[in-house]
């Protein structure tokens, strides 16, 4: 007897690359940072130093879990994003000579909310076992 065999499931991949996004969030990451670190003094190459080292930091942080989230479940895939934008925040917020209390409760806030909207995103999207439709 001939019986249909289950349909393999894919992992869900977009149809556009983004290989091109993490080099330009590091960037602009870096330009922020820089711009924050002068705090509207004059160009030194310390600021650019600054911002170089800030932009390359983040990149490869970003790359590296983007490479290692799809590995992990939905909620620490959530967790992970969330503390990411949150420290991401928090530093580039701690460079505007906020009290250290203030960057720590804004990033906070940023870092519960991505969370929380990635924690939504992947529940509805995925099915019990992590994997896209």
């Amino acid at each position: 007897m001939a019986h249909a065999a289950p349909a393999p499931v894919r992992a869900h991949r977009p149809t556009g690359s983004t290989a091109w996004l993490a080099p330009l969030l590091a960037v602009v990451y870096g330009l922020w940072a820089a711009a924050n670190h002068r705090d509207g003094g004059p160009i030194t190459t310390g600021n650019v130093l600054y911002g170089i080292v800030a932009g390359v930091v983040f990149g490869a942080v970003y790359f590296g879990l983007r490479s290692i989230s799809a590995r992990l479940p939905r909620e620490l895939r959530a967790l992970a994003w969330g503390s990411f934008t949150g420290i991401a925040f928090g530093f580039l917020y701690s460079l505007t000579d906020a009290s250290i209390l203030r960057s720590i409760g804004n990033a906070a806030i940023v870092g519960a909310a991505v969370a929380g909207a990635m924690f939504y995103r992947y529940y509805t999207t995925e099915d019990a076992k992590g994997r896209h439709d």
